[in-house]
């Protein structure tokens, strides 16, 4: 009854957020390569009359990239957005949108200056009626057209550069679907040709950064479509789980009496349709996903290839990942070994570190387990737990940054695989988005997660125990110094004694001045080497 009354409530709102705005993709938008629509507030572009922003040039990163992908001119999401737009709505102060008529994250008000912290709980801490509540947010979504925004439905050669536009309307749940295949497709190389060693945000730098990105603007239209201020994405924490304890119909779907692939007739998502899952047929005719049903959401968990994934992660394993100091490293893709991104993301062991293309580990062994829609990196967004899951791998990206106080430097400025370096914007997004803006702390940008609220002596922990790594790294070049100072306090010493050797007689009170500097001198020494 709850979902039914709160559907009815919910269903004038209309909204949405993503890909290309509704009110850029005319063919004058496209061969102007322009994109600063009207803010609705005043009517100017961007909202300049009211100081919200500007149409300006977008300004690309030169860094170099990897090698991963020797192609350049081949694919439109290289150098994001330039293939579709090179001026865009640039935004002030707290303003962002692409039209500048939105709040930054963490901000809220007619004039985004209050300041806001949301809190993403653990779905099974939810009461009946807010769980319930979530469910009826997912339908909505999932049955409400999205006013703002479109789909392309061909690639900008297929547009004749622009001249004969081709979008589709989408759902606003399907969009970010949608968004996660755009980011992960092959590259179309022509003819039959294709390229699979190509991924914005997967097996990278960006790979945690994106998703953070990805649930917020997700989070954020959530919040438009329903009037729900507060909303925030739950999270399933499946630490040491022996089984998937939020596949029951109570929760995100029971499986099917007489198919086990299929979600169970009492689920609230068995009737969904997937999209953008029939990769090997887009790719045979160098085309992109249109957003139709493709049938039914498919889910088998438990029933995968345990050989590959043998277990659930455990608490052990989680805390092995933030034991890791490094962000990245090596060649910053699937191989990087000792890296905490590959080894979250789960192409790296959580024993050792070290890259094992055999194994399909954490974040990735949730996927793999699922053993359906979500086992397909490109389609995986079709299974609602996909948000479930990435809020939790966000929390432990969370953990990582609150324990190690990275300074953004530590994220890579240059030759990361395309799309995935400091200073690059996230593919598909507009209003756009660096890949470094988003390696803060989610603090910052207005959410935390409440098993993380509690922790405050751990953090100070955390924080204590980041500088005692860092000592025990250079101790070795301390140890050295600490010879050196005391061999010249030695030979200081001599020296005063043989000058002073006709005062020895005076009192202990006189001698001890020096004392008192020999002492000060070793405290400073080691205060100022570490």
């Amino acid at each position: 009854m709850i979902l039914a009354v709160l559907y009815c409530l919910l269903w004038s709102f209309q909204t949405s957020a993503g890909h290309f705005p509704r009110a850029c993709v005319s063919s004058k938008n496209l061969m102007e390569k322009e994109c600063c629509p009207p803010w609705s507030g005043d009517g100017s572009p961007c909202g300049q009359l009211s100081g919200r922003g500007s149409c300006q040039n977008i300004l690309l990163s030169n860094a170099p990239l990897g090698p991963q992908f020797p192609f350049t001119g081949v694919d439109d999401r290289e150098s994001w957005p330039s293939i579709f737009y090179n001026r865009t709505c640039q935004c002030s102060g707290n303003f962002t949108g692409f039209d500048c008529g939105n709040c930054k994250f963490g901000f809220w008000g007619p004039n985004c200056t209050d300041r806001r912290l949301l809190v993403r709980r653990n779905i099974f801490d939810l009461s009946a009626p807010e769980k319930d509540k979530f469910f009826a947010y997912l339908t909505l979504a999932k049955h409400t057209i999205s006013s703002d925004y479109v789909i392309p439905i061909g690639t900008y050669g297929q547009m004749k550069n622009g001249s004969t536009p081709m979008f589709s309307d989408i759902n606003i749940y399907d969009l970010f679907v949608w968004i996660h295949y755009y980011v992960s497709m092959d590259a179309l190389l022509g003819g039959s040709e294709i390229w699979r060693d190509i991924d914005f945000a997967h097996e990278a730098p960006a790979f945690l950064p994106w998703h953070r990105l990805f649930l917020l603007r997700w989070e954020q239209e959530i919040q438009k479509l329903t009037g729900d201020e507060n909303f925030t994405i739950p999270y399933w924490d499946w630490r040491d789980a022996e089984k998937c304890d939020i596949c029951t119909d109570e929760y995100m779907g029971g499986q099917h009496p007489a198919n086990p692939n299929l979600l169970s007739p009492a689920s609230f998502f068995s009737s969904w349709q997937i999209i953008c899952s029939r990769l090997e047929e887009y790719n045979s005719h160098q085309s992109l996903c249109n957003g139709m049903p493709e049938g039914p959401l498919r889910r088998n968990p438990g029933n995968h290839d345990k050989s590959r994934t043998p277990r659930l992660p455990s608490s052990a394993d989680v805390e092995f990942c933030l034991s890791l100091t490094q962000y990245e490293s090596g060649s910053m893709d699937k191989t990087a070994n000792f890296s905490f991104r590959n080894t979250l993301e789960g192409f790296a062991s959580p024993l050792t570190g070290i890259a094992d293309a055999s194994q399909s580990s954490m974040h990735n062994a949730l996927h793999i387990y699922m053993n359906g829609t979500m086992s397909q990196v490109q389609g995986s967004a079709n299974d609602p737990i996909f948000l479930l899951h990435h809020a939790f791998v966000d929390s432990i990206f969370e953990q990582w940054l609150r324990r190690h106080h990275p300074l953004q430097e530590v994220y890579p400025e240059a030759n990361a695989p395309i799309g995935h370096n400091r200073e690059s914007y996230m593919v598909p997004f507009i209003p756009l988005y660096r890949n470094g803006d988003f390696f803060i702390s989610s603090k910052d940008l207005g959410y935390d997660y409440s098993y993380l609220q509690d922790s405050g002596s751990d953090s100070f922990q955390d924080y204590i125990k980041s500088y005692l790594e860092q000592a025990g790294r250079i101790w070795s070049w301390l140890l050295g110094a600490a010879m050196v100072g005391a061999a010249l306090t030695a030979l200081l010493a001599g020296l005063v004694s043989l000058l002073c050797g006709h005062k020895r007689k005076q009192l202990a009170e006189e001698r001890q001045p020096l004392l008192m500097e020999k002492e000060d001198y070793h405290n400073l020494l080691y205060q100022s080497h570490l």
